[in-house]
């Protein structure tokens, strides 16, 4: 039986956290722990994790303090290696991110694992996220090398050869890029669906989260060239024109306020060396 564990960050998720509990207490393959860690909710979550854990043996309540605003990138991690901190062992076979507005199928576990052992060469992987869009799930697009930040499970050693996670915007992409650079594989099972009760970003809104992926492709150390391609490809999708100017205005001001990007020379080299083969229409991870 696969032992995999569990830490989910939340902020006033009363909405949805109790969905999201429902569907892992229903898996096919319980988890061995599952810390749910209450970031300083200003509603019911912290209630509601506590009477959760009450009931199930196997899940863990943490409460921090409300720092009193969202702190894009840095707190999710802040929060999520707050909870790695209260798991009572290492004796697990995978380490789970997930968020607390998701609902998915009673064997999903049991089918992302399944993936984990059709490829030992696997790192992180994870179900595609997935929206409703008048009465239809729609899939959220990214790059297949990309899993959401939402849904990512880490094989062991892949994560203890990535060291942890960097706590910065960005974070979700650091951890895959790192990963293949270390000779893992990273992808999305698209066919695994989660149905997310927010659209990425949300929480920011559209204006602030497009500022906050371009400051976060600065710190990963994307390449200027790709960047000004992808915000050009951006121009036509919602919101027109403004999202590209938010992605780039959140890259180039990375530049201006000169912001400290991942400290890892070989891993910005090696993330620039694919997305230029990817603009040369060459072998990249980008696909």
């Amino acid at each position: 039986m696969v032992k995999y564990a569990i830490i989910t960050p939340a902020r006033d998720e009363e909405a949805f956290i109790e969905k999201t509990i429902a569907s892992v207490a229903s898996q096919s393959i319980l988890p061995l722990y599952w810390v749910i860690v209450d970031d300083g909710s200003r509603d019911r979550t912290g209630e509601i994790i506590d009477a959760y854990a009450a009931k199930y043996p196997w899940i863990i309540a943490r409460h921090r303090p409300n720092r009193g605003f969202r702190q894009a990138g840095g707190g999710v991690i802040a929060t999520f290696n707050d909870g790695y901190a209260q798991l009572p062992d290492s004796n697990w076979d995978f380490l789970v991110k997930l968020d607390a507005d998701l609902s998915f199928s009673d064997d999903y576990f049991e089918r992302c694992f399944a993936e984990f052992a059709a490829d030992p060469r696997l790192g992180i992987g994870g179900g595609g996220i997935y929206h409703e869009e008048k009465g239809r799930l729609v899939l959220e697009p990214n790059p297949q090398f990309h899993v959401r930040g939402a849904t990512k499970i880490y094989k062991k050693a892949c994560w203890e050869a990535l060291g942890g996670l960097v706590q910065a915007p960005g974070w979700d992409t650091i951890d895959e890029l790192k990963a293949n650079m270390l000779g893992w594989s990273t992808r999305t099972f698209a066919d695994l669906r989660l149905s997310h009760y927010r659209f990425t970003g949300s929480a920011d809104g559209a204006w602030r989260d497009c500022i906050k992926n371009g400051r976060a492709n600065y710190i990963t150390g994307y390449h200027p060239l790709f960047m000004l391609l992808k915000c050009a490809r951006r121009v036509p999708k919602k919101p027109y024109v403004t999202g590209s100017a938010g992605l780039l205005w959140g890259f180039v001001s990375g530049y201006l306020r000169r912001i400290p990007r991942v400290q890892d020379a070989n891993l910005i080299r090696y993330t620039r060396v694919q997305q230029m083969r990817k603009m040369m229409m060459l072998e990249s991870i980008w696909k």
